[in-house]
């Protein structure tokens, strides 16, 4: 590479540094509501709510059916990439198809593909929810989604009580059922986790960003995924598990802002030395 290009690169790296400086304080997630304690909470929701377990692991040995009716280990899906669990019910008439739409949404305006980068885990607590219900599901949202590897990335499942129970224990998703309504009472999120089935964060809602979102994908790939941009934005930005988004750590920022500044410069006068008196001498002779 020539000195000019090598310029040209470093200058390109130091214009996206002062553009992510610039922009420091823009990029956040939805705010996410944790709950509150269960003494304050309305009748019927006293066991409702997301009840944060980072860094505890999913247990791999649960079985589920996927849409085909066949039997799979939650850590089937473990050991390669992030995952993205979603706990869902199928039936639901609000609330889980606004999750799915919101997800969906999100996941369409990544780069990163299900199936590729990451999977998508879709778990109904239904216990009546059954691979037909499960299959119609996946085929709605495939479709809107509209890539080739999702097929085989985004997994909808359903499974007996006892298995959901463990499940949504572990990842601290309390729910309620209401017989009067024949209906579940539950909170909104989704959670980002390792390849190794560890919970490594929550997003609460029905709107997941698609940046925050990817900077969480690539934070709980441990490098799998990704590229050097990426890395550079998770320097400057850190979860914030309270409020369940990424914020700007300015200080980090200012420091690389500076470091981008020191090698501008220092390209600059190098380039400068390199040319030197002798060859502005011979453009001036060319002119002449």
């Amino acid at each position: 590479m020539s000195p000019e290009q090598r310029a040209k690169s470093i200058l390109a790296a130091a214009a996206s540094v002062f553009l992510l400086a610039a922009s420091a304080g823009g990029q956040g997630m939805t705010s996410g509501i944790l709950s509150p304690p269960a003494n304050v909470r309305p009748p019927g929701l006293k066991n409702v709510g997301i009840r944060q377990n980072l860094n505890q692991p999913i247990p791999p040995d649960l079985v589920f059916q996927d849409d085909r009716g066949q039997s799979v280990r939650l850590g089937d899906y473990f050991g390669q990439k992030p995952i993205i669990l979603s706990l869902v019910y199928y039936s639901c008439p609000m609330l889980c198809g606004e999750v799915l739409s919101g997800l969906e949404h999100s996941l369409r305006m990544m780069k990163f593909d299900v199936g590729r980068e990451f999977d998508v885990v879709t778990v109904s607590f239904d216990p009546a929810d059954t691979p037909e219900t499960a299959a119609r599901k996946k085929a709605e949202f495939l479709r809107r989604y509209d890539r080739p590897a999702a097929d085989r990335g985004w997994h909808f499942l359903v499974g007996r009580q006892d298995a959901i129970d463990r499940l949504t224990q572990a990842a601290g998703f309390q729910y309620e059922y209401d017989p009067k309504t024949r209906q579940f009472a539950h909170a909104t999120a989704i959670m980002l986790l390792t390849p190794e089935g560890r919970i490594a964060q929550y997003y609460y809602g029905v709107e997941y960003p698609p940046k925050d979102l990817r900077l969480g994908l690539v934070e709980a790939g441990k490098g799998r995924i990704g590229s050097v941009v990426d890395q550079l934005l998770l320097y400057c930005y850190h979860y914030d598990p309270e409020k369940g988004k990424y914020s700007a750590t300015v200080l980090r920022v200012l420091r690389l802002a500076a470091v981008a500044t020191m090698l501008c410069l220092g390209t600059f006068i190098v380039l400068m030395i390199r040319r030197g008196p002798v060859q502005d001498l011979q453009g001036v002779e060319r002119v002449r």
